[in-house]
């Protein structure tokens, strides 16, 4: 089956991919930058695809920098230390992002002929972004069967959220089981001029707690 991957080059979409893969879907990744400061990203986005063996790894640029509205993408500090239980969407929300991601998946996916999509969102262990819950997820496939050619002609797309429902140390030991190779990833906010995570921002700060309960070590920090 052939299906459109969103790849970040993070742990989330890296576990859903192998998911996906493991289900035999066929991956045509597609991984996007957009203007974020965590340029790294791309760099960790290839080695995943790599790993995963897809089919095609396609690498778009839409700058959302002009947009702006995030410390992501503008010139806004990230948050750091930040109480990852306290209420509100924090300046890392980029606006409207998995809308912009998932259309252009959609369009990939119409124009390869395929019917599903593949995007490593979490509902859970996450930064309370509204573009990861699965009502969005819902209303989303409603869009692409309204909003494409294939759609109109009674073809049906499907979203494809493996991980929506996980805690990420479930993240973790299913990628584990996987076997997959998590110091491929990166998942820092605001990396270090070498390009090491901070260890302070959100996604730092998700990621640890997510291997401190999973009971593994992060192979990205030292041991």
């Amino acid at each position: 089956m052939e299906s459109v991957l969103l790849l970040s080059g993070g742990l989330d979409s890296y576990t859903a991919a192998a998911i996906a893969k493991a289900d035999g879907f066929v991956l045509n990744a597609l991984t996007i930058y957009y203007g974020q400061r965590h340029a790294r990203e791309m760099e960790a986005a290839r080695l995943v695809g790599r790993s995963l063996g897809v089919v095609r790894h396609q690498e778009l640029t839409v700058d959302l920098r002009g947009i702006g509205g995030s410390s992501l993408t503008a010139d806004v500090d990230v948050p750091r230390d930040r109480d990852l239980s306290s209420e509100g969407i924090p300046s890392t929300y980029v606006p409207a992002r998995n809308t912009i991601f998932l259309s252009l998946a959609l369009g990939w996916a119409e124009a390869l002929d395929a019917r599903d999509i593949i995007i490593g969102v979490n509902a859970l262990d996450y930064s309370g972004y509204p573009d990861c819950r699965p009502e969005f997820i819902r209303a989303f496939e409603t869009l692409a069967g309204v909003a494409t050619r294939a759609g109109v002609e009674g073809a049906r797309f499907h979203v494809h959220t493996p991980l929506i429902h996980m805690t990420k140390a479930q993240i973790i030991r299913k990628g584990i089981d996987l076997g997959l190779d998590y110091g491929l990833t990166h998942s820092c906010y605001d990396p270090l001029p070498a390009g090491k995570p901070c260890g302070r921002c959100d996604s730092c700060l998700l990621r640890a707690r997510g291997f401190s309960e999973a009971g593994v070590a992060d192979p990205l920090l030292p041991g």
